[in-house]
């Protein structure tokens, strides 16, 4: 029987779709034996799935075999834009991505697909045999995360979280400096992200255009009609695919909190907000307090005002402790003790070792079966509590967590939107 499951199967009798295959060879292959090349195929074919073509394309330790979206027109233009990259590649071209899981030739796959399919996907294609590199926000929903784990653990694979930013030398420089205990005890750490969702209007439901299989594009989501506002670049202003500003932002900045502090014991959420005006219901602004045993962690929508320095930060944390605080965003940090603005500390040890690209790391711990950095147990805690603050945000209120069980405490309302059934005909665990 197919690692897919023969009811799995029935769609390849059914289906119409194809593969398309062009031959060529990379300028890069020759430095590697084909036989030590990891195969990869790209599932998602927008913005972030070209750029995960760009960063494996110019691995030599890679060959890219296919490509696979729903939306045909995307596909060709990918393609188009991979010959530019290696002229003489070979690729195969899919519109229905179960086709590249039932290939046994296909060592790994990424995933750049609206937040509503990832946690499917990887867990079939841990199912199938191969290694994931999953695009952030993690999963959908609490419970999506929880079943990742489950099936990448059963199925003893590979998985790397696609936040890129992990892998730079400040986010290891700074939890370095924080866990040397350079600012004492860590009490607070205020995180933010300006911008939220916009107004788009209220536009009509219009046909579905002929190059995209709207059915599949939505498909453990619920059903509603073709609105391009709903579909590709804006689909992330929509709670029934993701959740806005906050859910798409929350792993790259929350990232050095969790890396830093390991956070345990999460008590309390709370969450404020707003729905934007016109047909988006994610939040045009989201305030979320989260309370743990011994660290209040908190995220905002603007920098806060009372450190110096913030204000032109569009994303950002600041950790507060006993003996000073040390503010960071992607590239740069400061210190500030005792009144003292420092950028680093000599005295403080280089103690993590650096990456060698986040995509590399990826393709190494698939060769050597060791977990990457933003492995899928890691990347799932550190993603959590973002489901949960979206849930306060939705309820309107406060809501206790018990972290031992994973459940809110006596909350039902809140419980049931740990998870989302999908619909029927896709839900395909």
């Amino acid at each position: 029987m197919s690692l897919l499951k023969s009811s799995r199967r029935t769609f390849l009798r059914q289906s119409a779709i194809g593969a398309f295959s062009f031959s060529i060879l990379p300028s890069l292959r020759g430095k590697v034996r084909a036989s030590d090349r990891l195969r990869i195929a790209h599932i998602g074919l927008g913005g972030m799935g070209n750029a995960h073509i760009r960063w494996f394309a110019n691995l030599p330790e890679v060959e890219i075999v296919a490509l696979c979206d729903v939306d045909r027109n995307r596909l060709a233009e990918t393609y188009q834009r991979l010959q530019k990259i290696h002229p003489n590649t070979k690729v195969d071209t899919y519109s229905d991505f179960r086709h590249i899981l039932e290939r046994k030739d296909i060592d790994a796959i990424t995933c750049a697909t609206p937040d509503h399919w990832h946690a499917q996907i990887a867990c079939l294609a841990f199912e199938a045999g191969k290694d994931v590199y999953g695009e952030k926000p993690l999963s959908y929903d609490v419970y999506e995360g929880r079943k990742m784990l489950e099936y990448c653990r059963k199925y003893n694979r590979i998985f790397q979280m696609g936040n890129q930013i992990h892998a730079g030398e400040n986010f290891h420089r700074v939890v370095e400096l924080i866990r040397s205990g350079s600012i004492g005890t860590v009490n607070k750490v205020h995180l933010w992200k300006t911008g939220g969702a916009p107004n788009l209007g209220n536009p009509p439901p219009l046909p579905v255009p002929a190059a995209l299989d709207w059915d599949m594009w939505l498909g453990p989501a619920p059903y509603t009609a073709y609105i391009p506002e709903k579909c590709h670049g804006t689909y992330r202003y929509f709670l029934d695919y993701s959740g806005g500003v906050f859910a798409d932002f929350w792993c790259h900045i929350a990232d050095i909190a969790f890396w830093a502090l390991n956070p345990q014991g999460l008590k309390k959420i709370s969450a404020r907000g707003k729905a934007p005006d016109g047909i988006a219901d994610a939040p045009e602004w989201i305030e979320v307090d989260y309370e743990y045993e011994d660290l209040d962690i908190s995220w905002r929508p603007a920098p806060p005002k009372n450190y110096a320095g913030t204000e032109k930060m569009g994303i950002g944390a600041v950790f507060e402790g006993s003996n000073g605080i040390l503010l960071c965003d992607y590239d740069k940090r400061e210190i500030v003790i005792n009144g003292e603005k420092l950028e680093d500390l000599a005295s403080v040890a280089q103690t993590l070792p650096r990456s060698p690209g986040h995509q590399q790391n990826f393709v190494n711990a698939v060769k050597s079966r060791i977990q990457p950095e933003s492995n899928l147990e890691y990347a799932r805690q550190m993603t959590l509590p973002m489901h949960l603050g979206l849930i306060s945000y939705r309820l309107e209120r406060g809501l206790e967590w018990d972290a031992a069980n994973e459940k809110f405490v006596n909350d039902r309302a809140a419980n049931r939107l740990l998870r989302r059934k999908p619909r029927k005909k896709w839900d395909l665990l």
